[in-house]
């Protein structure tokens, strides 16, 4: 069964989550400089079959588009797009996700110096970003 990835894409570090193949749990995969990032998922989608993709969508409090980095990931989903047509695209406000990926540390009892990485907490992000999807669709089926 195919799998949904997740995707925090940040400027300089992209997180990345990933489905269980019943499409219940999202689960942390990797954060990897973004620079990367198209080589590291024309590997990934080799080995793994991935029906959808859902990227955060960077909003601002008052509900309007974060225009710079929007600019960046409208880029990379071209590319995407091109590349692997038959894997569907879906968007996902994501406001909230850093902080809440932040606090999950804490929770989690992670030290100071942990909490620094931005590779851990854009994994988080992307953890948390696919799972509010999945909770979304869930919640449409009711």
């Amino acid at each position: 069964m195919a799998k949904i990835l997740g995707i925090d894409y940040g400027k300089i570090i992209t997180g990345l989550s990933i489905t269980d193949e019943k499409k219940i749990f999202a689960f942390g995969l990797n954060a990897i400089l973004t620079k990367n990032l198209m080589n590291f998922l024309e590997n990934f989608l080799f080995c793994e079959k991935i029906e959808k993709i859902v990227v955060g969508l960077p909003k601002k409090l008052n509900n309007k588009k974060e225009i710079l980095i929007e600019t960046e990931i409208q880029k990379f989903l071209n590319k995407f797009r091109v590349k692997y047509p038959k894997i569907i695209i879906e968007r996902l406000d994501e406001r909230f996700t850093s902080k809440m990926a932040f606090y999950t540390m804490i929770k989690l009892g992670l030290k100071k110096k942990k909490r620094r990485k931005k590779t851990i907490l854009n994994q988080i992000s992307a953890t948390i970003i696919l799972q509010s999807y999945l909770a979304k669709k869930n919640n449409s089926y009711s």
